[in-house]
């Protein structure tokens, strides 16, 4: 299992570790790039949203989110970042959510919570399993249905303090194994979406749903695949 520690051992840069960043989406500088401030103010907005959209009745938004979590740039000193990444938790089982898809209704959820016209990188998680991965390192809860928005924790992260609250490094065999179960959960699902776009791309109706949703699995699966790779020889951030 993975325990929060109450001290944090500091870890390198993303750069540093020779991870690539995801395409900018931000709305910042000239370069994409969002001031320190700002992306403090988008995250405490969308921990806000995500307690107001838990009071919205289930019948307009079904899909309903459960946690917020923070990861990556966010929770590191202050400086101009790129992206905002977190992840939102779904009570759906975790076959339901290979990693980096959507499940129905998320997209309906993040145009009323405004994601797309932030600069904020999200990914779906399943709340019947862990979020963390290679990518969401060592994440940090920012608000849950049952508990709130934890202040406590957004103060440090716009502090500059993230790192005081973020849950101690998995040791390299965790991730190994952390890796290998999604990795799992990812093949069954690209098999699943491969046999679904077979079964519709000669029948009348859109295509792109299901076209979308087999790209989708099958970036996650990618990534996954490389994920694997860096596994083994122990060379995540």
């Amino acid at each position: 299992m993975w325990f929060r520690s109450p001290t944090s051992v500091p870890v390198p840069s993303l750069s540093d570790q020779g991870v690539t960043p995801g395409p900018a989406r931000g709305r910042g500088g000239q370069d994409g790039r969002v001031k320190w401030t700002r992306a403090v103010h988008h995250l405490e907005t969308l921990a806000s949203t995500c307690a107001d959209m838990a009071t919205r009745p289930v019948s307009i938004f079904p899909r309903r989110v459960g946690e917020l979590w923070a990861a990556g740039e966010i929770l590191g000193p202050i400086a101009e970042i790129e992206l905002i990444t977190v992840a939102l938790t779904v009570d759906l089982p975790a076959e339901a959510v290979p990693w980096r898809t959507e499940p129905s209704g998320a997209r309906h959820w993040a145009n009323a919570a405004r994601l797309p016209q932030s600069p904020v990188r999200p990914f779906w998680r399943s709340a019947h399993a862990p979020v963390w991965n290679h990518e969401l390192y060592r994440p940090v809860l920012v608000w849950s249905e049952a508990d709130g928005v934890r202040t406590d924790v957004l103060a440090a992260i716009a502090d500059g303090e993230g790192e005081s609250v973020r849950p101690a490094a998995p040791t390299p065999a965790d991730l190994r194994a952390r890796v290998a179960d999604e990795l799992a959960i990812s093949l069954r699902g690209l098999r699943e979406r491969s046999a679904e776009y077979e079964e519709r791309r000669w029948k009348p109706g859109k295509l792109e749903p299901v076209a979308d949703a087999l790209w989708q699995v099958g970036a996650g699966y990618l990534d996954l695949l490389d994920a694997e790779d860096r596994a083994a020889g122990n060379t995540f951030r």
